[in-house]
């Protein structure tokens, strides 16, 4: 699903107009999906006690036409709109409104009557996506009352939630609080990002009139499961494990051999036909004692239990689908070489994790993916910034790097975003915090794998598929087991749940 920037929305719906369209015609849709969304998600309407609260801008002749749409279907209902300007400085399509609305016998309040703090539903029509910088006057008095005056009501943010920025996940000032939007069109990139994220509520995209064609180019999508779900399909009857891909795992360390099995078996579990798991000689019969589906391969090691320069990674990666690096390899001087070696020597996909970022240095160009999965500690070695400086522009860091070094970027935490190097970022909206936990990174990278080996021609739905079906069987999981019991294979032990709804969404 494509994800919109204020300016793009604004050109979307220039152009929509320029088809012939007109701008009230859109107006009129826009409040007309609010309504039915209403309808759909708080019906009986006459029972609710409504409260419409409208801007002077477009975003406020939307509420006006949800209040004349609630007025002339529902003339039972318990209905208050209140305009948060004088009448006669509104514009365009939004001054039309406001006549139609007067027309049809339906009054306007200046302010807020007395009666309207008992709202079981507040329609926040005050600011859209025009909003630049911090709300002030009348629009920050009404983000307060939205926020403190309606203790029993349920509040539906139209397009955006006021105050809220389009652009960024950090706002400047005062938010609205909203339990749903009704966005249209697209979802906006605020919307998406963290921690606005957080304050749109229930996300709900309606289509307004604007073919898909005028943004069909945009940049930013959200992952969804019709992305990648026929990936899912059931299996051809003629496959065997020969079909589905193999994948070398070169992970663990003494001591670390947890993270070289939890990849490994992650790897199987996505459906990769054949695993297996090269690591340091001492470790490799802690990993074929925990999961007997890998194959395992034990490597030359260095005094400390590490694994050497000695070992001859592009060898072994010969005839593999997918060669995965990282996890538990440790941060020895050895292995910053060995990667790097691999890395030029291998002719498929590549994904390095983990202790493999440490002193990771920039490829030759490839023609194949070659895929970085850090968190946001590591991404900040990677570029020499701050955790901070990037957290504060997850986005644009991600893009710069993976625009920079001609790589696909997976930065990991809330929203993880999957960057390209053509530019394209692609946001996933699930996960939860009890991914926080030691191991999930090591999970995540096995699952990555598995899903290139059986799809290396479509990498970015495969890592796309992966991520989203982390984070959602992360989520089912916690709603079992709780945030703080939840543990890393316990990914595992809800994938299938996760790729089950996913097939049948």
């Amino acid at each position: 699903m494509k994800v919109l920037t204020a300016a793009e929305m604004r050109a979307v719906d220039r152009r929509t107009m320029e088809l012939g369209i007109p701008g009230i015609v859109l107006m009129e849709n826009a409040g007309q999906r609010v309504v039915d969304f209403l309808i759909q998600r708080f019906a009986p309407l006459g029972g609710q006690r409504i409260v419409v609260l409208c801007g002077k801008g477009n975003n406020g002749g939307d509420g006006m036409v949800i209040a004349r749409q609630l007025h002339t279907r529902f003339p039972a209902a318990w209905l208050r709109v209140v305009l948060y300007a004088p009448p006669e400085e509104l514009k365009g399509d939004a001054a039309a409104n406001y006549g139609m609305l007067q027309a049809c016998g339906c009054p306007v309040f200046g302010a807020v009557p007395p009666d309207a703090g008992a709202a079981t539903l507040v329609i926040d029509a005050v600011l859209g996506t025009g909003v630049s910088g911090a709300p002030s006057g009348a629009a920050l008095a009404a983000i307060g009352e939205i926020n403190h005056a309606f203790p029993l009501a349920k509040v539906v943010a139209v397009d955006m939630p006021s105050g809220m920025a389009s652009d960024a996940g950090e706002s400047p000032g005062e938010v609205a609080r909203a339990d749903y939007t009704v966005t249209f069109t697209a979802p906006k990139l605020g919307q998406v990002m963290p921690p606005n994220c957080d304050r749109t509520g229930e996300l709900v995209v309606v289509p307004i009139g604007s073919p898909a064609e005028l943004y069909r180019d945009a940049k930013v999508e959200l992952i969804e499961p019709a992305m990648f779900r026929d990936l899912l399909a059931p299996r051809p009857p003629w496959g065997h494990k020969g079909t589905f891909g193999h994948v070398l795992v070169v992970a663990g360390s003494r001591g670390k051999t947890g993270a070289a099995v939890m990849s490994g078996t992650a790897a199987l579990r996505a459906g990769a036909g054949l695993v297996t798991v090269a690591s340091a000689g001492d470790a490799i019969a802690a990993v074929a004692a925990h999961a007997p589906e890998l194959m395992t391969v034990p490597l030359a090691e260095t005094p400390c239990g590490g694994i050497s320069r000695a070992a001859d990674i592009p060898a072994l990666a010969r005839g593999k689908t997918v060669l995965a690096m990282g996890p538990g390899l440790g941060r020895e001087p050895d292995i910053a070489e060995m990667v790097s070696r691999a890395a030029a020597a291998f002719e498929g996909p590549l994904v390095l994790d983990a202790d493999a970022l440490w002193n990771w240095k920039p490829f030759a160009p490839q023609s194949h993916p070659r895929i970085l999965t850090p968190h946001p500690g590591e991404m900040a070695r990677l570029t020499g910034k701050s955790t901070g400086e990037i957290q504060k522009d997850r986005l644009g860091n991600a893009r710069a790097f993976a625009t920079g070094r001609a790589v696909t970027l997976v930065l990991k935490g809330q929203r993880t975003l999957i960057a390209f190097p053509d530019g394209r970022v692609f946001v996933n909206p699930t996960g939860t915090p009890a991914l926080g936990t030691g191991g999930t990174g090591d999970i995540l990278t096995g699952l990555i794998s598995g899903m290139l080996a059986q799809f290396p021609a479509r990498p970015a739905e495969a890592v796309a598929a992966a991520v989203y079906l982390g984070g959602l069987a992360g989520q089912m999981g916690a709603r079992k087991l709780g945030e703080k019991c939840f543990i890393a294979t316990d990914i595992l032990r809800y994938l299938p749940a996760a790729m089950e709804a996913c097939g049948r969404l």
